[in-house]
């Protein structure tokens, strides 16, 4: 058994094709399905179902992929130690955030970052929470930026900062010269949120009460992933929504005229750096750290008085 093999292994867990896997190991379909059979026969063991399309993991296969990944994390994690003995940082570094954070905090960041270590090359998927977990699981990325907790134990969270919600677009008309907002006090009947499947969209409605309203009745439904979306919907007066405190740096002087804050407690979602506890590479996450709390706001990073919105 070596590394290589196991290499092969969780590649073809991955692709569930012997030619997919083999293009992305950079040989040719013939060595790959050599190599997984000499695993095999060493094992004593049958790794993969061959009969089934797409290929399929044995009962016994799933098992030895789970700790080949194991093992390539802390081989991994041999090769950061050195790195971090000599004080470099080099190679991939692969992160994951959510799409109602990505386009608010990356440019904050993401200079400063590749500038400061110019020998990692920065990786950036922009996912649902949902698939950053499934994907850090499957050594996919590196770490994820995302509203936290989880409360998933196969993954650490560690909290960045908190971020408040605020409301953007026209309230009800009774509430027009009101400084500081209640949930009731938005009209949910023109209330714009994401489509399912977004944290952020599990967060507002925490946050307005709606699990106990039909969202279906509504008389405006419009689905998106973006907030700027939702945002360009709201400047043309067909409703409101709920903005993350980063998108406020945004804004027009014209456009800051429709934000209102809630009232104390003011609702915030904790945002953290969330990796897999086999996770090798601690002074990369220590450097994205530094570089995103060194770019974030301070009024952000000094919040008092606070209601943390479940994910869920």
């Amino acid at each position: 058994m070596n590394l290589q093999q196991l290499t092969y292994i969780v590649a073809l867990d991955k692709h569930r094709h012997f030619l997919r896997a083999s293009e992305a190991c950079f040989i040719t379909q013939a060595t790959l399905s050599s190599m997984v059979k000499k695993l095999e026969e060493e094992l004593g063991v049958i790794l993969f179902d061959r009969s089934k399309s797409p290929l399929q993991p044995t009962a016994i296969g799933r098992k030895i992929i789970d700790q080949a990944k194991v093992a390539l994390r802390e081989v991994d994690g041999i090769k950061m130690v050195i790195d971090a003995e000599k004080d470099q940082l080099r190679g991939d570094f692969r992160i994951g955030i959510i799409p109602s954070l990505a386009p608010y905090l990356l440019p904050l960041f993401i200079r400063d970052f590749t500038e400061t270590h110019q020998e990692v090359k920065l990786i950036v998927n922009e996912l649902s929470t949902q698939e950053l977990t499934k994907q850090l699981k499957d050594s996919e990325i590196d770490v994820a930026i995302l509203a936290i907790p989880l409360l998933d134990n196969e993954l650490r969270e560690e909290t960045l900062f908190y971020e408040e919600l605020f409301h953007y677009g026209a309230t009800m008309k009774t509430t027009q010269s009101k400084k500081l907002l209640a949930p009731k006090d938005i009209d949910f009947n023109k209330l714009l949120l994401l489509e399912e499947g977004h944290c952020f969209r599990e967060q507002v409605l925490n946050l307005c009460e709606l699990r106990q309203m039909n969202t279906a009745d509504f008389p405006i439904e419009y689905r998106s992933g973006s907030l700027h979306a939702l945002k360009q919907m709201v400047d043309l007066d067909i409703g409101s929504t709920i903005l993350p405190e980063l998108s406020l740096l945004t804004l027009s002087e014209e456009e800051k005229l429709k934000v209102n804050n809630f009232a104390p407690p003011y609702p915030v979602r904790e945002i953290g750096l969330v990796y897999y506890h086999h996770f090798a590479k601690k002074s990369f996450m220590e450097a994205l750290r530094k570089s995103i709390l060194a770019s974030i706001p301070k009024n952000i990073l000094l919040k008092k008085n606070i209601c943390i919105l479940p994910v869920k």
